[in-house]
């Protein structure tokens, strides 16, 4: 059974945007917001210095730079803040996969904690039972190899019987596995095989009601717990009027086209997740808010996560409080500007909120 964290000290993670998602104006690329070391470094080292707990580090095949390559480089160049490193299960060769991590994570000096990712592997398309089914065995496997444990497993996608390495010890223990799905597939493995269950942003007691769904999922199909995040975008201003103007001058520069080809990119463009960000667009005011302080305009330019929190920093530090009361327990924000916006976060939010990072280490 995973260890679970105090639900009233959430953790708070910002976005790397390795996957080529910087704008000023949605819709309109900039070079120099184009997914780059130099940029996306940038972005995580003031993650960093601002004091968040942890940042995902996407991964994406046509879009931006290598996420694994990229959590190795920023690994020595920041001092505090976990690396949550984005990894297509299938992608690559699983023993080798679980010597890169244990590598990283050396680096990070324990740093790491691990995104798991069940969509397509580029070049291929599986469908959605036999593709979960190779993701819960990778699952499996990785975390037996980074807690050390010898394998003999023989199942539909895994064939292996080795040792782990020298470099994964005998003291070594698996970081956390945070993983995000919607369909009935994706929530069985979460249940059985996450620690950290991520949803993308939707009305509070819809994600209320998922929580709760996951928690009986995995409480009586296998008798473990599980931590809940939410992944959001977030515009911040000193007054709420500012923050509305921000958000309307994000979305100035787009048009419908534009939007649909974005989204489309992704190899997640069909799955259960994105069908319900389009739903909540759908069903939001003139004004793209579904609730109070939750704006759908994001997701008109993005597949994925497609709403923001908005307002002032009462307002933004009350909707977190919100979704923490029905049992968030750690978040994963982002903003555009991405550098900038977390430092506007910083300055006017993450002070008032307990948090850190979810360690110690899970156990199970």
């Amino acid at each position: 059974m995973s260890s679970v964290s105090n639900p009233n000290i959430p953790e708070i993670s910002w976005f790397g945007a390795l996957c080529d998602d910087d704008y000023e104006f949605l819709g309109q690329p900039d070079p120099a917001l184009a997914s780059s070391w130099a940029h996306c470094s940038n972005i995580v080292q003031t993650a960093d210095r601002n004091g968040f707990d942890n940042v995902l580090l996407p991964s994406g095949y046509t879009l931006g730079i290598d996420s694994t390559s990229f959590a190795a480089g920023i690994a020595t160049q920041t001092e505090q803040i976990n690396l949550l490193l984005a990894v297509r299960m299938g992608e690559m060769h699983l023993p080798q996969l679980a010597r890169q991590l244990a590598t990283i994570d050396q680096m990070a000096e324990g740093r790491l904690t691990i995104n798991i990712i069940s969509s397509d592997i580029p070049g291929e398309a599986l469908d959605s039972a036999p593709r979960y089914q190779r993701t819960r065995e990778w699952m499996q496997v990785l975390r037996q190899l980074l807690n050390s444990e010898s394998i003999d497993f023989h199942g539909d996608f895994v064939d292996l019987q080795l040792d782990p390495p020298r470099l994964i010890g005998p003291e070594s223990t698996c970081a956390p596995f945070y993983f995000g799905g919607f369909s009935p597939a994706a929530k069985d493995v979460a249940a059985a095989e996450a620690d950290v269950f991520l949803t993308w942003p939707d009305t509070v007691a819809s994600v209320g009601n998922t929580v709760q769904e996951m928690t009986t999922l995995a409480a009586d199909t296998y008798e473990r717990e599980l931590i809940y995040g939410l992944r959001a975008h977030v515009i911040v201003r000193e007054t709420e009027a500012e923050a509305l103007a921000a958000a309307e001058q994000l979305v100035s520069k787009l048009d419908a086209d534009t939007g649909d080809a974005i989204r489309k990119k992704s190899l997640d463009a069909a799955s259960f997740g994105v069908a319900r960000q389009a739903a909540l667009r759908d069903t939001a005011a003139d004004d793209g808010f579904v609730e109070e302080n939750l704006w759908t305009g994001v997701g008109r330019a993005r597949s994925g996560a497609g709403a923001a929190i908005v307002g002032n920093p009462d307002q933004v530090a009350a909707k977190l409080r919100a979704y923490q009361e029905v049992g968030i327990g750690a978040f994963i924000l982002s903003g555009y500007t991405h550098a900038a916006e977390c430092d506007l976060f910083a300055e006017h939010v993450l002070p008032n909120i307990n948090h850190a990072p979810l360690k110690p280490r899970f156990t199970h």
